[in-house]
């Protein structure tokens, strides 16, 4: 059963798939090369050049946001000339309502747009010697954190106009640029604070950044990673999609180092871009598995779990790529496993992952890392399930967030060793 299927024409859905086989390339060379570059200038250039190709556009360029100024400034353009000499207002323009929107916005026509947006534009021609048709803008989200958009005009064609599809693209390919951005800004600023910090450092750092963070106020998803190095092989990420449904993915690369820690975070950024529009679990570890078969080094592989929890309903929607059996909680406090499962990511190509529906409703799931079940006391016995669902039902009371750090802290605190990644994820309905 997949999620928020819909019927389409037989030739529209082939000529469709292959129009995304191309675009989930697309991202794929992105990941890859901005992966290799923690360079902001050379990040830059590399995002717009794919995207202006892709899109068949005359300019782009990017602005990022100065927190101190409160203005965009632009560091990167291509064919449009004296941004750089320019500071806009937050509020200006497509610019402007993009970010406050946080969405990908297009103009059609710039001249038959509402006056605020038309006279933005001609004002800006006037000073750059640029003549502006269409535009597509984009909010640069990285971590729930809109860190400035990428901008494009004119699309080179006869009528110089974007047209609807030309906006859900650019909402897809600026996703692993602001990601790509983001890490590639932070290691510019880190190395600017500590010039011999080591690289294996700003990756940990980097790393943490792509976990979410928590909600102070409530919310039904909490996670947390403890990593037993400076870099961590472990990943989850959650998100509110709206209408009462929340998407989660937790995984687990095999090894330990910086060759898992890279594979962790192709493995992340991807799951970050194809989550925001692909809402079938099953469906998303299929592509996934696909473009990890295609690059992972031989005897690695990453053990996944994706679900969306629908609160209106009382239903989760879970499929799991070889990862541990999440343990589920109900209010009366008895315990359970979600049990089913393919194999893990980068090990079988063109594997076809199964999803399945169960009923969730007053109740606790616990997704993790073999880390917490596999940790030893000095004695050499390992906490197991049965010693993690005591810890569980220790504080089964606290709020979510706090509930995972005094899990772990007691834990550790119980002078059990830590040799690997400690993740755990929790979801409360």
């Amino acid at each position: 059963m997949l999620f928020f299927k819909t019927k389409k024409p037989i030739l529209n859905e082939t000529r469709n798939e292959a129009q995304d086989n191309v675009d989930l390339q697309i991202i794929n060379k992105m990941n890859q090369e901005f992966a290799i570059s923690l360079d902001l200038k050379e990040t830059l250039n590399t995002a717009l050049k794919i995207i202006i190709t892709r899109l068949n556009a005359q300019a782009a360029n990017v602005f990022l946001i100065n927190n101190k100024t409160k203005k965009f400034e632009c560091i990167a353009s291509l064919n449009q000339e004296h941004l750089d000499e320019y500071q806009l207002d937050l509020k200006d323009g497509v610019m402007g309502r993009a970010v406050d929107q946080r969405k990908c916005i297009r103009v059609g026509n710039v001249r038959k747009d509402v006056r605020e947006i038309a006279e933005f534009y001609f004002d800006l021609d006037n000073k750059t010697n640029f003549t502006t048709y269409s535009v597509l803008c984009s909010p640069l989200i990285a971590a729930n954190d809109c860190i400035g958009v990428i901008h494009c005009l004119n699309k080179k064609t006869d009528e110089k106009l974007f047209i609807e599809d030309d906006r859900k693209l650019l909402e897809l390919l600026s996703t692993p640029a602001a990601l790509a951005i983001r890490n590639a800004k932070m290691a510019q600023e880190m190395v600017e604070q500590n010039k011999i910090q080591k690289e294996v450092e700003i990756v940990g750092e980097i790393q943490k950044s792509l976990l979410s963070s928590n909600k102070k106020e409530p919310f039904p998803l909490a996670g947390i990673n403890i990593p037993a190095k400076v870099v961590s092989g472990d990943f989850y990420n959650f998100n509110d999609l709206g209408e009462g449904k929340y998407g989660f993915g937790v995984a687990d690369v095999s090894g330990k180092g910086i060759k898992s820690s890279l594979l962790m975070s192709k493995a992340s950024s991807l799951y970050s871009c194809l989550s925001k529009t692909n809402f079938s679990p099953g469906n998303l570890l299929t592509q996934l598995n696909n473009e990890i078969c295609e690059t992972i080094s031989r005897g690695m592989f990453v053990t996944m779990l994706i679900g969306i929890y629908d609160s209106n309903s009382n239903e989760l929607l879970l499929s799991n790529a070889g990862h541990e059996p999440p343990i589920i909680m109900n209010e009366d406090n008895n315990f359970s496993n979600f049990e089913e499962a393919g194999p893990p990511l980068g090990i079988i190509e063109k594997t076809e992952y199964k999803e399945y529906k169960i009923s969730f409703k007053k109740s606790s799931m616990y997704i993790f890392t073999d880390g917490i079940t596999e940790i030893k006391n000095p004695e050499g016995n390992e906490l197991g399930s049965k010693g993690f669902q005591n810890y569980i039902t220790k504080f089964r009371d606290k709020p979510n967030n706090e509930r995972l750090k005094l899990i772990i802290d007691n834990v550790l605190g119980s002078k059990y060793i830590q040799k690997d990644d400690l993740t755990i994820v929790v979801l409360d309905s």
